[in-house]
């Protein structure tokens, strides 16, 4: 048996960390499917702006949609929901087989508005509309004006994919704004099937910290992270506020593990795959990630429900001077400025591509 499918067996969702016109034209993401047990995938502006500088995949449709006058942001997502709900379908098997609980997909509103809370809402709920697929998530950032849209959105049944979160504090404020959504959606005598995923990203913590601590506590700290948000988030779904919403139809939000890929050539390939194991979570893979899992992965013991010793850990880089909650909160800004600059560059390319100047006009899908 292929690690990826002893991993999938001890009940853990793999999603892939790309989607590119290459992977669904050329076959490799129905043989990703077929053979190392993927089940969904994500998207980010990052992962579009290297795939259009990259090659000419999308040229033709490039010069098709210009033609028909669209432009700029327009352009991109109309590219953007022709891959998205592409995959979507090729998901929708594994969706329908667990009852909408795996076999989705990632579309993200504009970085852009990432302090936009309404120009966020009206985001989500038009590509959600366009691209009508029940089992594509509208990814919004988990900062304080994307909290408030993620909470209308749920209560509009939108299902949402929180990202750019980095700490316990952040993953339990994007779960609170989920179950207010489903708490309006109750008390309104709607139905509580609205899916949502929150999204821990976990190398970065290392990168960020990677010249200030001692060798010895290099690489632990996303780790560390994430085992503390994975007690603290056991112990939510076991409170009555939950379980309460769960006797209505309300499904359990999960947790999704994102930059899992390893940064530190000098560690293990496969560091925050081995180290994240459990039931009920999602791993996000980059494409190298995902075939060295498949070549030489070992499923590893799943993750303590207590925590184990993460306390201890963290407390370790306390005391070498960190302040964890300033970096986690300096880490999901650098994170959106990160995701706007590279919007901004694949507009840039884009706009290249197409023979016009980027120009300022929006997608009416941006909430301008």
């Amino acid at each position: 048996m292929k690690p990826t499918q002893s991993l999938h067996d001890a009940g853990q969702s793999l999603w892939l960390d790309n989607i590119t016109r290459d992977l669904l034209e050329g076959g490799g993401l129905q043989r990703y499917i077929a053979e190392f047990s993927i089940t969904g995938l994500t998207s980010n502006p990052t992962i579009y702006q290297h795939a259009l500088e990259k090659g000419n995949v999308y040229d033709a449709s490039i010069r098709s949609k210009r033609a028909a006058g669209l432009r700029g942001e327009a352009l991109f997502q109309e590219l953007e929901l022709e891959d998205l709900t592409r995959a979507a379908d090729l998901f929708r098997p594994v969706h329908d087989a667990t009852g909408g609980v795996d076999g989705w997909v990632s579309l993200e509103v504009s970085p852009k508005l990432a302090e936009d809370t309404q120009g966020t809402l009206a985001a989500a709920k038009e590509l959600w509309a366009r691209a009508a697929r029940p089992n594509l998530f509208i990814k919004i950032p988990g900062n304080a004006a994307g909290l408030a849209a993620i909470e209308a959105a749920t209560f509009a049944g939108v299902p949402i994919n929180v990202t750019l979160l980095f700490s316990r504090e952040q993953c339990l404020a994007a779960a609170e704004a989920y179950l207010r959504g489903l708490e309006r959606r109750l008390a309104a005598g709607l139905p509580l099937n609205v899916a949502s995923v929150i999204s821990l990203f976990v190398s970065r913590w290392d990168v960020a910290v990677a010249e200030q601590v001692e060798p010895g506590l290099r690489d632990r700290l996303g780790i560390a992270v994430a085992r503390q948000t994975y007690k603290a988030f056991l112990e939510l779904l076991a409170s009555d506020r939950w379980l309460r919403l769960l006797n209505f139809g309300a499904r359990p939000q999960r947790l999704l593990w994102a930059s899992t890929g390893t940064k530190d050539p000098r560690s293990p390939d496969l560091l925050y795959v081995d180290a994240l194991v459990a039931p009920h979570t999602i791993n996000t893979l980059p494409e190298k990630t995902l075939l060295a899992l498949a070549d030489h992965g070992q499923v590893r013991a799943p993750l303590p429900h207590d925590g184990g010793d993460v306390e201890q850990v963290l407390a370790q880089f306390r005391r070498a001077g960190l302040d964890l909650e300033a970096l986690a909160a300096q880490l999901q800004r650098d994170g959106a400025a990160a995701f706007a600059k590279s919007w901004d560059s694949l507009l840039e390319r884009l706009a290249e591509k197409s023979g016009v100047a980027p120009g300022p006009a929006r997608a009416k899908a941006s909430g301008a």
